[in-house]
């Protein structure tokens, strides 16, 4: 008769029976929860946190515990996620050889290894903070501070007054973009994706490919103006002709940047955000393993550390280049920029491999436009402004290369579709244009020395 008893009662009161169950899936849930990594602030705050009568040193105890929480957690998340990052002690190192010796080869070589994973983690921060601006700015911020190392050491080329330095180094950096970097991207996503023909947005393709022939444009007449010795005022009307093309050129990239962010939005949506549905099996649903702020802080740490170090490599370029026996041109335009493309390398691939290839030519091709739509007419205006002749005359081998790489890929680009066979073409060229400038011995150094 009891057991009957306490059966209605259950019966009869199913509201307390059922809150109960909600309450310990509550708890169940919590529990869950606190393992989350990007729960631990929310739950830490809510279980931990003193009660409203405790004093303020309970409070301050709190908040240092809950804030060198968040620290080592995205300590964690940037710094040990990544392997490359066994290569940051070198930087350190680096200086510390500078300091107790003269060995400007091995100084070169520890900055060289130091600057890449910072390159790299660069990419990393850019890629968490575009989940929160979406594909295009997203593109453009990786196309920004994948160049900023570039940029970093071309100032400081530039105060040390190593103009060919600067013109080599920026030259170097759209050769790599345009062909190692969009090459292995294609080529990983043709490996890939093996069983399909990958493809992009060719109207971006076709605007940017436009933009890279008004740079070369820019750069092909001060140098054709030299080698033809029809200027009106020897070595001043180049000077100012490159001066004036370059504000021409920032005035058309930021008529580029108003296209691509404010007037023709809906031309920039990658194929995946106009409408197509993502294949079984993607990644499409990851999200940001560190907050937008954190993101912010991570890449002002990494760029002025890059800038520390961008400063002992510029000083150990020459002494390179006799310790290795190596032309100055080759270090310059080969070996400088695929450092400081880590990051646009590593993007472009990881995006290529994720069949959102219309990141992957935002990283690439848009970092190219970027620097030679933006950092070279940006340096002219920068030596102006610090008395330096820096000008558009990138010598006649130069700027026919960088004319030739541009016509390659543009005729690549034109289908709108990649294969690996396409990526692998791209890389081949660049074999072939690092050979060449291993065996090319830079003219105004020879003017120089004689």
């Amino acid at each position: 008769m009891d057991y009957r008893l306490q059966f209605v009662g259950l019966q009869s009161n199913p509201e307390m029976e059922m809150g109960s169950l909600e309450e310990r899936s509550n708890h169940e849930l919590e529990d869950e929860s606190l393992i989350s990594p990007a729960k631990i602030g929310q739950k830490t705050n809510s279980f931990h946190a003193p009660q409203l009568g405790s004093s303020c040193r309970d409070w301050r105890i709190w908040s240092s515990k809950l804030l060198g929480n968040a620290v080592f957690m995205s300590i964690r998340v940037v710094v040990f996620s990544s392997k490359l990052n066994l290569l940051m002690p070198f930087g350190p190192l680096a200086v510390l050889v500078h300091g107790l010796s003269d060995h400007n080869g091995w100084v070169f070589f520890l900055t060289l290894l130091g600057i890449t994973p910072l390159a790299e983690r660069l990419g990393y921060a850019t890629e968490q903070l575009s989940f929160y601006t979406g594909d295009t700015v997203g593109g453009l911020l990786n196309a920004t501070f994948g160049n900023a190392t570039e940029l970093i050491i071309s100032i400081y080329a530039l105060k040390s007054g190593m103009i060919r330095v600067v013109q080599q180094s920026l030259l170097g950096s759209i050769l790599s973009n345009m062909l190692l970097v969009l090459g292995c991207a294609f080529f990983c996503g043709g490996i890939v994706f093996n069983n399909k023909q990958q493809v992009f947005n060719k109207a971006i393709a076709v605007l940017n490919s436009g933009l890279l022939l008004m740079a070369v444009m820019g750069l092909l007449f001060p140098a054709v103006l030299h080698f033809t010795h029809t200027e009106v005022h020897f070595g001043r009307s180049e000077l100012a002709l490159s001066r004036f093309s370059s504000c021409i050129m920032l005035l058309a990239y930021a008529g580029y940047l108003v296209f691509q962010l404010k007037s023709q939005k809906d031309l920039y949506m990658s194929i995946a955000e106009g409408g197509t549905l993502p294949e079984e099996g993607s990644d499409d649903d990851e999200g940001p393993e560190i907050s937008k702020w954190e993101s912010v802080i991570w890449l002002s740490i990494l760029t002025a550390w890059i800038a520390i170090l961008s400063e002992y490599l510029v000083d150990a370029i020459e002494g390179a280049s006799i310790a290795w026996k190596m032309p100055v041109s080759f270090i310059s335009v080969i070996l400088l920029p695929i450092v400081g493309n880590a990051a646009e390398h590593a993007s472009a691939i990881m995006f290529a491999m994720k069949d959102k290839l219309d990141i992957s030519l935002g990283v690439a091709i848009g970092s190219s436009t970027q620097i030679s739509m933006f950092a070279i007419p940006f340096c002219v205006v920068i030596g102006w402004i610090m008395g330096c002749p820096m000008d558009l005359n990138f010598q006649l081998f130069e700027t026919a290369t960088l004319f030739i790489t541009v016509l390659v890929v543009a005729f690549l680009l034109q289908e709108g579709t990649s294969n690996y066979f396409k990526g692998l073409m791209l890389i081949l060229c660049y074999l072939i244009v690092a050979a060449s400038f291993f065996v090319h011995v830079d003219p105004t150094l020879v003017e120089h020395k004689t």
